[in-house]
């Protein structure tokens, strides 16, 4: 069978309906036709030039992201801006672009619970549960709070983050030897999740982006914190999910080739003297 961009669209919204975003969020087809017969498709975690320089390279009319080519609407597609760049380099190539963003954290056997289960952690609660969790969708919400049977060290926990998450390097607040016991866990940007993390017993986060000023207060109360970055806590759950979208595809009798983007990397450098 022929896949179109329609079917994509479809699948995707078996995954993770739209239903489950955040408000402030953007997500489906940001650029493209729904009747346009797909080839490839790549799996990056942004739309960057150079991702979009890929999948023409590659033969991929079809480009899979997570974070949204458009967060707001905007007011010119001109050269003058670097999405205005982007948006006309896709039509000019017929590239179509579909993101699935906090609807693919949020929903079952999405990216929360998939960096959840790849640490090693198959019994979890729902830090925050989508507010539409009661129109048809079931457990659904943003982050996972884990409960251990046995405490473990800080440490080690740092270097089972480090490792799952194939990170050069993580930052972390707490003592070497602090017993951690519940632990939450927010794959992307999680310093919103800090208070009702707290509030359900976490005695450590692990997540990425944060801040200074947030580290210090969790250092004060005696909350550690575990921050892999934004990249590495997103982009090895994303390119999992990119295997169970292509197992998906198969079952719905299409065989288009599925690309892992090889151009989709951590933007921060680490500088060593």
């Amino acid at each position: 069978m022929f896949l179109k961009v329609r079917d994509i669209d479809n699948i995707m919204e078996c995954f993770a309906p739209p239903i489950l975003k955040e408000d402030y969020d953007n997500v489906g087809l940001m650029v493209g036709d729904k009747d346009a017969i797909v080839t490839k498709i790549l799996i990056a975690l942004d739309c960057t030039i150079d991702v979009i320089s890929e999948a023409k390279e590659k033969g991929c009319n079809f480009i899979l992201s997570h974070h949204p080519l458009l967060f707001n609407k905007p007011k010119t597609v001109t050269t003058d801006t670097l999405v205005g760049k982007k948006i006309i380099k896709l039509i000019k190539n017929d590239i179509n672009v579909y993101a699935s963003h906090t609807n693919l954290d949020s929903t079952k056997g999405g990216l929360n619970d998939i960096a959840t289960e790849i640490l090693g952690f198959n019994k979890y609660k729902i830090i925050q549960p989508s507010v539409n969790s009661n129109n048809g969708v079931v457990r659904s919400g943003l982050g996972r709070l884990v409960v251990l049977d046995e405490p473990i060290m800080l440490l080690e926990l740092c270097e089972n983050v480090k490792k799952t998450y194939n990170a050069e390097y993580i930052r972390y607040v707490g003592r070497d030897n602090d017993l951690i016991k519940t632990i939450a866990i927010i794959n992307g940007s999680g310093e919103d999740f800090f208070d009702e993390s707290i509030k359900l017993g976490a005695d450590c986060i692990i997540t990425g982006d944060t801040k200074y000023h947030g580290a210090c207060d969790l250092l004060e109360k005696n909350v550690a914190l575990i921050d892999a970055g934004h990249f590495a806590s997103e982009w090895v759950p994303f390119k999992i999910f990119g295997e169970k979208f292509k197992k998906a595809l198969l079952e719905s009798g299409y065989d288009n080739e599925v690309i892992i983007s090889q151009s989709t990397s951590e933007v921060y450098k680490l500088y060593k003297v």
